[in-house]
């Protein structure tokens, strides 16, 4: 733990001691010396050392035990002595400014002496080149102003020069790459824009397309039960009405297929028959088989029209 007014935890966490002392006083501690434990000091001791931690601000309320007042006697102890160091080392600090001082003056009394030169005597110019001269030595952080210090640190400023030109030439590049690449990327975005509103608006016409067939698929669905409904209803009337079978959809359909086997096979009979056509005929016996191949040929024909007009009835 460390003193001066702030306390560090072990984990290197810095926190404020008026703040954490309260929390102190919960945590288990056991302070021993090389003779022992230590004896609970007097609490006065511990009293004043809190009064100057805290300052204006309340003491928080804490039970006085041995144990309490063990660890606060231990932190104001090590309080004490980081002070102490940190006195000692703000001391050797002044020490050090004051030498300092001492051989500035020595080094400017002795330039005086030897060439017999004071800033005073300067003019305003020689007084500006002389301050320019010596920021400038600050500034390149030379140990003195002769040309020896200042070419050295002139060339490494140069250097340092050159070398963030070139970084900033490559940072350029790499800010025109960019810039391309950016470019590139926001042409993509907007065509993929423009892609994605053409698509939503061919969903939106193939969902109201679909739509559209769905609705007129319901109104076939209702149509198509509802001509059922009448089928099965006109059915129902003709048989109520005694109705044949034969005239029914399905035997004029099979009666048709069958009128269109029998012309398929007449065909080649017919062929056959005019290979006889050349030969000299019974004229007698050919009109006969004429006259009965027309009235059968008739009798089919007016029967298969008197079955497809009862049917459009």
């Amino acid at each position: 733990w460390r003193g001066s007014g702030a306390l560090r935890h072990p984990r290197n966490r810095v926190f404020d001691t008026p703040t954490l002392l309260a929390d102190l006083l919960g945590t288990p501690l056991l302070l021993c010396s090389s003779a022992g434990p230590y004896l609970a000091p007097p609490s006065r001791s511990v009293a004043a050392w809190l009064k100057k931690i805290f300052g204006d601000h309340p003491i928080p309320q804490y039970e006085v035990n041995p144990r309490t007042t063990q660890i606060l006697h231990h932190l104001s102890e090590r309080n004490r002595v980081r002070d102490r160091d940190v006195y000692l080392v703000i001391e050797d600090l002044k020490q050090k400014a004051r030498e300092y001082e001492s051989e500035a003056k020595h080094l400017q009394d002795l330039l005086l002496e030897s060439v017999n030169f004071s800033p005073a005597n300067l003019s305003s110019t020689g007084s500006r080149y002389l301050n320019a001269l010596v920021d400038s030595a600050v500034a390149l952080e030379t140990k003195d102003t002769s040309l020896a210090s200042f070419i050295p640190a002139v060339n490494d400023l140069t250097s340092d020069l050159f070398c963030t030109k070139s970084k900033n030439e490559e940072i350029k590049l790499e800010l025109a790459k960019l810039e391309k690449n950016l470019t590139a990327t926001l042409v993509l975005e907007k065509c993929l824009q423009e892609d994605l509103k053409k698509a939503e608006l061919h969903l939106s016409t193939e969902r109201a397309k679909v739509d559209s067939r769905l609705q007129n698929m319901d109104f076939l669905k209702a149509k198509s039960e509802e001509f059922r409904s009448g089928i099965r209803a006109a059915e129902e009337q003709l048989s109520a009405r005694g109705m044949d079978a034969s005239l029914s959809h399905q035997s004029l359909v099979a009666l048709s297929e069958k009128l269109a086997e029998l012309k398929r096979q007449t065909i080649p009979l017919k062929k056959k028959l005019e290979s006889y056509l050349d030969l000299m005929p019974n004229p007698s016996l050919a009109q006969v088989k004429i006259e009965e191949a027309k009235r059968e040929l008739d009798t089919v024909e007016a029967e298969l029209t008197k079955k497809v007009n009862m049917m459009e009835l």
